[in-house]
């Protein structure tokens, strides 16, 4: 067994006030059971967890340890500029124009840490390809749950769009994906040469063969939960597993950043199915298209609009003097040349 970091911990002269600085590093909150005055006050994201202790004795010597900020929506400049206005100071400037280099900031007790550029902006820089992550699966099944709240409760048992399943079994089927992707990084051996060995059955003949079913009982909502959770154990295992994990796909060994874009690419066009069925607006960002478009079909047009170019790729739009795709296959081998996240 081994252990987890449960908290970065950060001595201080006033712990609240000090964890409401880094709530705004962050974009998060202090922990509602803290107060003003208090001798603890936690910062929570989904990545980190900050744990600010009042202590007696006065900072003096540079950190030892320190952390290192990565801009998530801006480039490192501007980021540095935005924690200047929340009360950081810098301490040294090791900032380079192609990107290298970090500023060293202190927060208002005198903590140092560094701001490094992005992943975005080092692959601008870089001319690498941007990856794709968990935070993208996350974000992809959270708008297609968003969009199918508004789902016509007399309409899940009509084809989704087309394909011939009803759109109450794509879903199912795209929560069946899901899982399947994260299941495949589970392993302590992940399998490459066969998927891990779950049953598959069809409700009905013509139906989609899955290992993961929605209680009919439970209804819409129920059936959008799965969806959810099934994102979120694709999400958890993209998180956490080594970046040097091979896995079994038909369309190739692939690592966890490929099946993060299958998953992605998934969600996104049977969404799509499932949007045009019922006319419910569905368009979704066209920076998340771009990423899984370069990692999964590297040889994809260059057109502007990305998420047309998906929808081809997946033979289910035109695309200008371009022949419709009518089969189709992602690239599931890991692809080199990713930029640092």
């Amino acid at each position: 067994m081994t252990s987890l970091v449960q908290h970065v911990t950060v001595d201080c002269a006033d712990a609240y006030g000090l964890a409401g600085f880094w709530a705004g590093v962050l974009g998060s909150a202090v922990s509602d059971d803290d107060r003003p005055g208090d001798p603890e006050a936690l910062v929570e994201t989904s990545r980190a967890a900050l744990l600010f202790i009042t202590v007696p004795e006065p900072k003096r010597t540079k950190n030892r340890i320190h952390l290192d900020l990565r801009p998530e929506n801006r480039t490192r400049d501007e980021e540095v500029e935005r924690l200047l206005g929340l009360g950081a100071t810098l301490v040294a400037d090791h900032r380079k124009p192609d990107g290298r280099g970090w500023a060293t900031m202190a927060d208002p007790e005198g903590n140092e840490f560094c701001v490094e550029c992005g992943a975005a902006e080092r692959a601008a820089l870089s001319g690498t390809r941007l990856p794709v992550t968990a935070d993208d699966v996350d974000l992809a099944v959270r708008l297609s749950a968003d969009a199918l709240a508004a789902f016509p409760a007399d309409r899940w048992h009509t084809p989704a769009g087309s394909l011939e399943w009803t759109c109450r079994e794509t879903v199912e089927h795209l929560s069946d994906d899901l899982f399947a992707y994260a299941v495949q990084l589970g392993p302590r051996r992940p399998p490459v040469d066969a998927y891990v060995p779950y049953r598959w059955a069809r409700d009905r003949e013509g139906g989609p063969a899955n290992s993961v079913f929605a209680d009919p009982a439970a209804g819409p909502a129920g059936l959008l939960l799965t969806l959810e959770a099934s994102g979120a154990l694709l999400t958890a295992m993209v998180r956490t597993a080594s970046p040097d994990v091979r896995s079994y796909h038909s369309h190739g060994v692939s690592d966890p950043e490929g099946f993060a874009a299958m998953g992605v690419v998934e969600t996104l066009v049977h969404t799509y199915d499932l949007a045009s069925a019922v006319s419910l607006p569905w368009a979704p960002p066209q920076d998340l298209c771009d990423r899984v478009l370069a990692r999964l079909f590297p040889g994809a047009p260059e057109d502007e609009d990305r998420w047309t170019v998906l929808l081809w790729s997946t033979g289910r739009a035109d695309l200008p003097g371009r022949d419709r795709v009518t089969s189709w296959k992602w690239h599931g081998a890991p692809l080199p040349g990713v930029a640092a996240t």
